[in-house]
């Protein structure tokens, strides 16, 4: 298949591995701390060493923004998957308990897929068809409207809406 791979972030060459500055060696290229591969139609449209910008996007046109979701940590049933808790009183002490995790001697198994206790968040996740407000080619900026993934700062991965 077709693709083309983007880099961010300048650092100096003691900060990558011998693997990564060999690979930005083949081609001559300052050595960047992040590296992302895109599936693309047509190579021709694209030259080694080209700095694409927000000049590719245009106001109006919607896109698929990919980031890491904000990380909350092992997460119990109820903030994990909402569910109810127990009786408070009357002698329960089901409170915060996930209840029954499946059937008896048969099937003598929990069946996979199981809602149960685990991290929660901290996973890759690309929210659909934002609309680009405003460009700011000046400051290489994009204004989208809605929330995008992650914590201020984070990295995200930005290409034109695959749904329409």
């Amino acid at each position: 298949y077709n693709s083309i791979q983007i880099g961010y972030k300048q650092v100096p060459r003691q900060k990558l591995t011998k693997p990564e500055l060999g690979h930005l060696d083949k081609t001559s290229i300052v050595p960047l701390k992040y590296l992302k591969e895109y599936p693309i139609d047509n190579v021709e449209d694209f030259t080694l060493g080209q700095i694409i910008n927000v000049q590719d996007f245009e106001e109006g046109q919607f896109v698929d923004v990919t980031g890491k979701s904000i990380g909350k940590g092992f997460a119990g049933t109820i903030k994990r998957h909402h569910y109810t808790r127990g009786p408070m009183t009357h002698g329960s002490k089901n409170h915060r308990a996930p209840g029954s995790i499946g059937q008896g001697t048969s099937p003598g198994r929990v069946f996979p897929g199981k809602k149960m206790a685990g991290q929660l968040g901290a996973k890759q996740i690309t929210v659909a068809k934002l609309k680009i407000l405003k460009i700011d080619s000046k400051e290489n900026l994009l204004i989208v409207k809605g929330a995008v993934p992650g914590k201020p700062g984070n990295l995200l991965s930005i290409k034109p809406t695959v749904k329409v």
